[in-house]
């Protein structure tokens, strides 16, 4: 087998590795944008946790396709940088949606959220979540709410009751 059949079979098996292995995987096209702009998105990500890499879109079809990702065939045509996160769903389509309302040359074309194919409307929909931080803060004022509210009857009930004594 020629080397750069292997080469290929290799970058195929490590896309599909990636999809299947990624909570979130967000697709892009960052034509117009200079270098400038791409070091700081790469950059943004990086901190994150998530890789940003570009493959060729045969490569990337044929990856999809073995994973069964039907739905993204249409979004690999053109320059395509992918985003793939292993931890934090909810990063990869913040990042970039937010990098993208900056700088309009960027275009979110689709990806995948937790194994389904996920459109754009998904993934804009996911990135105006909160953060992890602000969800679990607002899980504890929920979880607090009805202890705060017992302690203000309890004391309303003392006090009225010292006024009834005096």
């Amino acid at each position: 087998m020629s080397k750069v059949l292997e080469a290929k079979q290799s970058a195929v098996e490590e896309i599909k590795t990636k999809l299947s292995a990624s909570a979130s995987t967000v697709i892009v096209d960052y034509r117009g944008l200079n270098v400038g702009e791409i070091t700081d998105l790469r950059k943004q990500l990086r901190d994150a946790g998530i890789e940003f890499k570009v493959y060729k879109n045969s490569l990337t079809r044929r990856a999809v396709e073995a994973n069964g990702y039907e739905g993204l065939e249409g979004a690999l045509t053109g320059p395509n940088a992918i985003a793939f996160s292993n931890e934090d769903v909810v990063a990869p389509a913040k990042i970039l949606n937010d990098f993208a309302k900056d700088h309009e040359a960027l275009e979110i074309k689709a990806g995948v959220i937790e194994g389904k194919v996920a459109s754009l409307e998904e993934i804009k929909a996911l990135a105006t979540l909160p953060s992890r931080e602000g969800l679990l803060s607002m899980l504890c004022n929920v979880l607090q709410a009805p202890v705060r509210g017992l302690a203000i009857a309890t004391k309303a009930v003392a006090d009225q009751k010292e006024g009834q004594e005096a």
